[in-house]
């Protein structure tokens, strides 16, 4: 069945997803850069990449039991607490930590190119959680988008040598494998709980873990003021609100279709480092980022069924 196919107060709930979905990955495109100037370079070392993790966690559970408690928040149900626990494997734990590592070895705009996996990942992860069916036209524009991406790369670099797998890559792909079942998880968990709860309840309960890593890993020596406004960036959106709009979007739209949004995410996150990192952006860059939102467009009206 399509998108045009619903009737209209269906069509509207996945328009709403939709946007919502951009919202959130226009948040977390920033992620990337800012979390690069949090944890600096190899040569110019600043917050290591381990208090970047914990510490924006330990910031945003602080957040989430306000927000709880401020909302009246009930408590999950049993059977809620193990989707929950792998949401905080994914998205408070695996996704911040692979990254905050990575990224002091790797610029912005290399990072970037790896996120270009995460919208098959998280459909995948979506398709099974979910029991939907894509149809063969809504994975063929997906792999066209990401085929897209690795094409990008490949140009920008020069020589295929310059997207072979480094140990920064392949923490990096992790690191995606991590945000797509948190992503899945949560979406589903989302479907009976208040999106905003269910990533306030992962960060509450990961903060017995979080905290004591923060304080163990708390930066021994000055780092810039750049810094902490990177890592508060992480922590405040990256960790917090951008899942607001995020899992809402996904339980509205369905984490297959708006899953798909995140292919705009690498250029988005180009496009940010030019400013705070004074990364440069040219033709080709812009070209492939219409390229990739034109997929999207195509994508997301195409069909998505249930299975039988």
């Amino acid at each position: 069945m399509s998108a045009l196919a619903h009737p209209p107060a269906n069509r509207l709930q996945i328009h709403r997803g939709l946007w919502l979905g951009l919202l959130g990955i226009v948040i977390f495109s920033i992620t990337l850069p800012m979390t690069r100037l949090a944890v600096g370079s190899v040569d110019a070392p600043q917050m290591p990449g381990l208090f970047i993790a914990a510490g924006r966690a330990v910031v945003a559970a602080a957040l989430s039991a306000v927000f709880l408690l401020v909302t009246r928040a009930p408590l999950p149900r049993r059977r809620d607490w193990w989707p929950l626990a792998i949401t905080a494997g994914g998205v408070v734990f695996g996704f911040p930590f692979l990254t905050s590592i990575a990224m002091r070895h790797v610029e912005a705009v290399h990072a970037s190119v790896i996120v270009g996996v995460l919208p098959l990942a998280t459909a995948a992860v979506g398709a099974l959680l979910h029991r939907q069916r894509p149809s063969a036209g809504f994975w063929a524009c997906a792999a066209l988008g990401s085929a897209l991406v690795v094409t990008f790369a490949m140009l920008k670099s020069g020589t295929a040598a310059g997207i072979s797998l480094s140990l920064a890559d392949m923490l990096l792909l992790a690191a995606m494998l991590c945000a797509a079942v948190g992503y899945g998880y949560g979406a589903r968990l989302s479907q009976h709980l208040r999106a905003e709860h269910v990533i306030c309840w992962a960060l509450v309960i990961s903060s017995p873990l979080t905290l004591p890593v923060a304080l163990i890993s708390w930066p021994q020596v000055p780092v810039r003021a750049a810094a902490w406004w990177g890592f508060a960036y992480v922590a405040v959106f990256s960790m917090w609100l951008g899942f607001f709009a995020w899992y809402r979007g996904l339980a509205l739209g369905g984490t297959v279709r708006v899953s798909q949004v995140q292919l705009v995410q690498p250029f988005l996150s180009m496009l940010f480092a030019v400013p705070l990192l004074g990364e440069r952006l040219d033709a080709v860059t812009v070209g492939f980022g219409l390229a990739v939102i034109a997929t999207v467009f195509v994508g997301k009206k195409m069909p998505v069924g249930a299975v039988k």
